[in-house]
């Protein structure tokens, strides 16, 4: 019996930054240890107390790559207990940790560190001890792809310094409880600086105080709940403009720091533009920019950008498509600015919502993915949107499941870009009521406003709000590395027959199709052969909407 096998697949080049992402943050891993237990598994340690408050109080000296200072954590007990876990990478030292003007002994396996308390601290109480430490912090090698300080220098001579680690974690430079499912409720950052310039971090700007020895310091106020890997510090020659946005909750501030050398207005109007048109088009698909309080900054730097909270990381050189290039090969991405889009769009999957563990940052990289699409989709239209998913078919590797292990703090594969966007406009497809869909998208914005969440609570409260059982579906993209295969035969009384073809048990999943040119059916499907009852079908003129589902398709 003569086969046919046609995958829904472009080509297999990658694009340009998700071979960045594979080479640097998502490295393959089979083996565990120790060390990554003590930072991805919750102990009893660690959920003994939950984080209300930091002070982040540090000094950077950049002439010696060098860091020193303090943290305090403000707690409350969830249980009673003497001892905790905090984090902090071992080349860094801890001075001491002080509780009620008294030094605690402590003690350091990898990059936790184990402190003993002089007396048991009942549940419900609120305490709080400080941390002081310094050292040399882990350099970024290629940042943001690995995490710790960017020390660069601008074509004046002037520092130009950054942090990044998301996936590395926060502890690679100060110490904290290092795990997303415990975002601490508000927070300030006070970081002192050469006098030659500046430091912008989260939040907002509450004082700056001018110190002795050369240095400035400056306290930014956090009063949104923080992941750890967001807070953030920006050291440079900055230039301050601002602007107000007029959003769905009020007047929104929006605060752009770009170095001095590179203040010109073409620069300026590129940031404001975008901003503005980013901010637009996801307040209309997302509901509000979830940081009012806080503000929304663009904030320069050498490396490409990161999502950090508040204060955006920018570095694609005041231009459009990714750092001018389109991973799409469609020409859509090069109309917007890939960093200002993207980036920004984690402010509500990464930032507001956030997963409980990194096993599931697909939450956070399949829907920001897919909000380059919505933007697209808002100010172009939904066939362009689509064309642009569809191109990015191009950077799906398929190697790994794009949900990764739990409680080891290890990602999945780097398909959670480009797969978990092409799986999410699939499952827009699917539902084919586009206001509805936009309710979902909103709906979870809402309902998890500011909130931890895993992959049950997103899958759960889509296949409700949907009204489509939308498991099997979930389970096969997310959980799984390959793709189904839709089966179809033709009997010998002509009528045509499909099934899926899946690793999942029990795989089920509606999909488009149609005879000629009109693939407009929804037909509901298994892993039995059923009919699909369409007027004039054939196996030979069967069109099958392969441009929206993301399958494979073997035609007997």
């Amino acid at each position: 019996m003569k086969r046919k096998l046609l995958f829904a697949l472009s080509s297999m080049l990658l694009i340009t930054s998700l071979q960045e992402v594979s080479a640097q943050l998502m490295v393959k891993k089979d083996e565990f240890t120790r060390d990554d237990s003590l930072r991805g598994n919750l102990t009893p340690l660690r959920t003994c107390y939950d984080i209300q408050y930091y002070h982040l109080d540090v000094k950077v000296d950049v002439d010696k790559k060098f860091i020193s200072g303090s943290n305090l954590f403000r707690f409350i007990a969830t249980e009673d207990f003497s001892r905790l876990q905090f984090d902090l990478f071992a080349n860094l030292k801890v001075d001491k940790v002080v509780y009620h003007g008294k030094e605690l002994p402590f003690t350091r396996e990898y990059n936790a560190v184990f402190v003993e308390f002089p007396v048991t601290i009942v549940k419900g109480k609120q305490d709080e001890f400080i941390v002081f430490y310094e050292g040399h912090p882990t350099e970024a090698k290629r940042a943001p792809w690995d995490g710790g300080f960017d020390w660069k220098k601008d074509s004046n001579g002037k520092p130009w310094v950054a942090t990044a680690c998301q996936g590395m974690g926060a502890s690679v430079w100060w110490p904290n409880k290092d795990h997303q499912s415990d975002e601490v409720d508000s927070m300030m950052i006070s970081i002192a600086v050469p006098n030659e310039v500046m430091n912008v971090s989260n939040g907002r700007l509450v004082k700056v105080e001018k110190m002795k020895d050369g240095f400035t310091k400056y306290h930014w106020k956090v009063d949104n709940p923080i992941n750890n890997y967001n807070v953030a510090i920006n050291i440079g020659d900055y230039i301050h403009f601002k602007e107000k946005y007029k959003g769905e909750k009020g007047p929104l501030d929006i605060d752009y720091y770009i170095l001095r050398e590179h203040d010109q207005v073409k620069n300026r109007q590129h940031l404001q533009k975008n901003a503005n048109q980013t901010l637009e088009a996801f307040e209309h698909w997302f509901g509000p920019y979830p940081f009012y309080e806080d503000g929304y900054k663009l904030v320069e730097t050498s490396h490409l950008g990161m999502e950090h909270q508040s204060a955006v990381a920018y570095g694609n050189l005041f231009q459009n498509g990714y750092r001018g290039r389109d991973g799409s090969g469609t020409g859509w991405g090069k109309k917007w600015d890939f960093i200002v889009v993207h980036e920004s769009g984690h402010e509500w999957f990464g930032n507001s919502i956030t997963s409980a563990d990194l096993a599931d940052m697909w939450i956070h990289e399949s829907f920001t993915n897919y909000s380059e699409a919505l933007f697209i989709d808002y100010f172009y239209g939904k066939e362009a949107s689509q064309a642009y998913v569809h191109g990015n078919r191009n950077g799906i590797q398929n190697d790994n499941p794009i949900q990764g292990p739990y409680h080891v703090n290890k990602e999945g594969s780097g398909d959670m870009y480009p797969k978990g966007g092409v799986m999410l406009n699939m499952i827009r497809t699917i539902i084919n009521d586009d206001e509805k869909w936009r309710a979902i998208l909103r709906g979870l914005n809402s309902t998890y406003y500011h909130q931890q969440v895993d992959y049950d609570d997103i899958v759960n409260n889509i296949i409700q709000k949907s009204g489509i059982d939308l498991s099997k579906v979930f389970e096969q993209y997310v959980q799984h590395t390959s793709i189904p295969i839709l089966e179809i035969r033709q009997d010998t009384t002509g009528k045509v027959l499909g099934r899926w073809i899946s690793e999942v048990k029990d795989f089920h999943m509606p999909i488009h199709i149609g005879a000629g040119n009109n693939a407009k059916q929804l037909i509901a499907l298994d892993k039995h052969f059923k009919e699909i009852n369409i007027t004039g079908l054939n196996k030979e003129n069967i069109a099958i909407d392969t441009h929206n589902y993301y399958i494979g398709v073997l035609i007997e």
